[in-house]
């Protein structure tokens, strides 16, 4: 059986979890604060890692998440884009090839309707 470190175990240990969930939520709420008198995106950078730790250590949030993600598929491109996902950056295998040339059919290009 493979033993932990001191570290990882503190970690996954329930009041660390709920310690990060608490932080993480002061940071959401301190974001507009912070990020108002600041000159640049620091409020925006600030709640992203609130968001990330309430997302890591709570499932109801995870599952709000996902469920929204699913419900709005733009929204999941575009954070799927700016987490640059590994799994989400590759084209799926249905889909037609990138023109190079600039030759590519306008059929194949359009949008889908909804």
């Amino acid at each position: 059986m493979k033993r932990f470190p001191l570290i990882k175990r503190m970690i996954r240990s329930a009041p660390f979890r709920m310690l990060q969930l608490v932080i993480g939520i002061v940071l959401m709420l301190a974001a507009p604060i912070i990020g108002i008198p600041t000159p640049g995106p620091l409020g925006i950078f600030i709640f992203a890692i609130g968001f990330g730790l309430v997302l890591r250590n709570s499932r109801w949030a995870r599952r709000q998440y996902v469920r929204h993600t699913r419900r709005y598929p733009r929204l999941q491109r575009a954070v799927n884009f700016g987490l640059r996902r590994k799994s989400k950056r590759q084209q799926p295998p249905d889909s037609p090839p990138l023109p190079h040339d600039g030759t590519a059919n306008r059929q194949t290009w359009r949008r889908r309707s909804r």
